[in-house]
């Protein structure tokens, strides 16, 4: 079995990603790893390059902004990086430059690739997901955010990445896919609170016609307004420990405060009774287990 990992990353060091804990996070368990590099603004090139591996492999690439609808930008860049992975590789692994995945899941990813590789029905594998918000010590817990997402597929050519490269679809369907015991751990709302109002004043433009403010301002991102947090109570991936410490902002958040409506009370009751999600959006369909 053979397994290529694949990204696309631009502006890493100005918007604060952790590609590097990103990429190193599931190097062994993977063959292979194609980093796809944007123009940047910045040392991103230099950053990936520091990366101390033969199983690192870096292209170039210069986005087409033009591609603004519903940030399909982001769909085509991550075509072009899984198009370089190598032929002879069975599946392919996709992390975007904000997760990370636990060292404790490697092993039940590695077992999961194994036991599906001749189950040709299984196009991917579904990941959960753990996001966190405003510091390392929170994660979102409501409806907002979304709970489960592909992550591994097949090195097969006809799948392409779907909308702003969030999930993947082959000849514009659904993948069949298998659930794997493991979560991915999203980073994409740590950051510090002036660095996450750059990226959210940046972040629009990928997806409309609105054109970027400008990138850092004296404002700072109020991670304050947000619906509800739970406290974190694990443990981190190793390869986050040294960026954890290094953390140089606050943050507090009152867990029991819950900003909802009455619609998303109600909706919140049912998923707690029922363990289902009303609404959910599902770009995959669920292969029963045998």
């Amino acid at each position: 079995m053979k397994v290529s990992g694949f990204t696309f990353i631009r502006n890493a060091v100005k918007y604060d990603y952790p590609i590097v804990e990103s990429i190193r996070s599931i190097l062994s368990i993977i063959d292979e790893f194609v980093v796809l590099v944007g123009k940047s603004d910045d040392n991103t090139l230099a950053l990936i390059e520091s990366i101390d591996s033969p199983k690192i492999k870096i292209f170039s690439s210069v986005w087409d902004d033009t591609l603004r609808q519903g940030g399909r930008v982001l769909a085509v860049e991550t075509n072009k990086a899984f198009q370089l992975i190598a032929t002879d590789s069975d599946w392919a692994f996709y992390l975007q430059a904000d997760e990370v995945i636990h060292e404790k899941y490697l092993p039940i990813i590695k077992k999961a690739m194994q036991d599906n590789l001749s189950d040709k029905e299984v196009e991917g594998l579904l990941f959960k997901y753990k996001h966190f918000y405003g510091s390392y010590d929170y994660i979102g817990n409501s409806r907002r955010w979304y709970r489960q997402e592909i992550r591994l597929i097949r090195n097969d050519k006809q799948i392409q990445s779907y909308r702003d490269a969030q999930g993947f679809r082959k000849n514009g369907q659904k993948l069949k896919v298998r659930a794997v015991d493991a979560s991915v751990y999203h980073y994409g709302w740590v950051k510090h609170p002036e660095v996450q109002q750059a990226k959210s004043n940046y972040f629009p433009s990928l997806w409309s016609d609105t054109k970027p403010k400008e990138a850092f301002t004296e404002e700072n991102f109020d991670y304050s307004q947000i619906d509800s947090l739970a406290v974190f109570e694990g443990k981190h991936p190793k390869v986050m420990q040294e960026r954890i410490v290094a953390k140089k902002w606050d943050f507090n958040f009152d867990p029991t405060k819950k900003r909802f409506d009455f619609k998303t009370k109600v909706l919140n009751v049912f998923e707690k009774l029922t363990n289902y999600r009303l609404g959910e959006y599902k770009n995959y369909i669920l292969l029963k287990r045998d």
